[in-house]
């Protein structure tokens, strides 16, 4: 496994909504999980940084990015810029790609029947990155990627209410149009796509405070009866039914 390999399985989780923004990313935990060494690890962390995914800090260490919402703004338009572009100035799709993105799009209809978020999820981003390969740019192929991955966060730290059924009817659409060889129709379904994911968006809403478990445990507390306190004693005594960060990490990676 090198770098490349522990970036991509980073960015797959996030895509699967199994990393949230704002997860930290230990270098220890991570080179265990993965069975290498904490340089590859940190290879891996410094390209995503690089690319956007992962910010750093000298004393906190890596952790997945929490978009503002104005950089939330900037990759939905971002997006809609790139992917309208990419339909407008493609040749004619054949028969092979257009059988690959049908595919892609049953992979799709069968994941929304299931009860696999993480797969509906990723299949659901990961649309748009096939599309782009399948019109022949591996460059913006792998850009999207990361835009895709953004927005994946953004979605979860805004609360989208964007339904994963229409999407999906949305992604259909679109290849109906390039199948016809409508590319101007094909281009605006992409932008409206991408517009309604963006308005569903509760921009306006305060995100969910990434403290807040630990506020709850840290306040204040009134005087207890000796009764309360024992109970409290017991329950503690008791083994957790939660799943420990590193263990969690291992889940998703």
């Amino acid at each position: 496994m090198n770098s490349k390999d522990i970036a991509d399985r980073i960015v797959e989780a996030i895509l699967a909504q199994k990393l949230m923004p704002g997860a930290r990313l230990g270098e220890q935990a991570l080179s265990m999980l993965f069975d290498c060494s904490r340089t590859l690890v940190r290879e891996a962390l410094m390209q995503l940084t690089a690319r956007g995914i992962v910010q750093v800090s000298s004393r906190r260490g890596w952790f997945v990015v929490q978009p503002s919402k104005t950089e939330a703004r900037e990759a939905f338009e971002a997006r809609k810029v790139i992917e309208t572009g990419l339909i407008r100035s493609a040749g004619a799709m054949d028969k092979t790609t257009l059988k690959r993105l049908k595919q892609h799009i049953q992979q799709e209809k069968t994941a929304l029947k299931q009860d696999d978020v993480g797969r509906r999820s990723f299949l659901l981003g990961d649309f748009h990155v096939c599309l782009a390969e399948c019109l022949g740019n591996q460059l913006l192929a792998d850009t999207l990627r990361d835009f895709t991955a953004r927005t994946t966060l953004i979605a979860m730290l805004y609360q989208s209410s964007h339904d994963a059924v229409k999407s999906c009817q949305e992604h259909i659409d679109i290849v109906q149009a390039l199948e016809r060889g409508d590319k101007e129709t094909a281009e605006r379904l992409m932008a409206e796509h991408i517009g309604q994911v963006q308005s569903a968006l509760q921009i306006n809403a305060t995100p969910a405070d990434p403290l807040a478990e630990l506020r709850l445990a840290l306040a204040p507390m009134n005087p207890a009866s000796t009764m309360a306190k024992k109970q409290a004693k017991s329950a503690a005594s008791k083994p957790s039914s939660s799943t420990s960060p590193s263990t969690y990490l291992g889940a998703l990676l």
